[in-house]
């Protein structure tokens, strides 16, 4: 995963949470200082832009690379080496700039362009070449269940902390979209009305995580 802002961060966090080995990569050495301890993902500063970085960074034997940083010329470099100089079987980059659509395409190595504007959970599956519905998303490379599920006043879970759900034993809440905005999940967050969870059941079903939620 090249780009350690908030949409990488969070996409990384959710494949990390479903059993994926995740290294997460930015060109600023602050910015992975920061995210140390918070993500369970291996973080490298360096530029992606780079091929010496890139096999650095493992992309000899990774099996998907998302190019998500803010600027589209890099992530078109980084799509392009990882495609032509790593075969890396797919490659996804973030588009920032609808102008430049065009461009994002197999010439450039490219297999999913995904439009920056694109909710965070089809993000995931046009990335990871998912099947299935967004309120129950399958990612193939890690062969278990993202469910989503939205916090309404109604629901068991509003006001309280994610510490407090009784969630199914080895049930992982991987992200909180809040006001659009997906949000790392931490043990003292309070769920809201409006809240939507991206949830990593493992081995619970969809009717025991909306039984505990809601």
């Amino acid at each position: 995963m090249a780009g350690a802002g908030r949409l990488g961060t969070q996409i990384a966090q959710v494949l990390a949470a479903a059993r994926n080995d995740v290294t997460l990569v930015d060109v600023d050495e602050d910015r992975i200082a920061e995210l140390e301890g918070r993500l369970p993902v291996r973080l490298v500063a360096g530029d992606t832009c780079e091929p010496a970085f890139l096999e650095h960074a493992g992309a000899h034997t990774t099996d998907l690379v998302i190019a998500a940083t803010g600027n589209d010329e890099d992530n078109l470099v980084i799509s392009l080496l990882a495609k032509r100089q790593f075969a890396v079987p797919r490659v996804a980059a973030r588009v920032n700039d609808p102008d430049n659509a065009w461009l994002f395409d197999q010439s450039w190595g490219v297999d999913t362009a995904v439009p920056s504007a694109t909710p965070l959970i089809s993000l995931i599956e046009e990335a990871t070449g998912a099947t299935g519905t967004v309120a129950l998303l399958r990612l193939s490379k890690a062969g278990v269940d993202v469910i989503e599920t939205a916090i309404t006043p109604q629901s068991r879970a509003a006001g309280r902390t994610l510490a407090e759900i009784a969630l199914p034993a080895g049930t992982v809440i991987a992200t909180v979209v809040r006001e659009g905005q997906p949000t790392l999940p931490t043990p003292e967050m309070r769920l809201r009305p409006g809240d939507e969870l991206l949830v990593v059941p493992h081995a619970a079903t969809e009717q025991e995580i909306h039984a505990a939620v809601q």
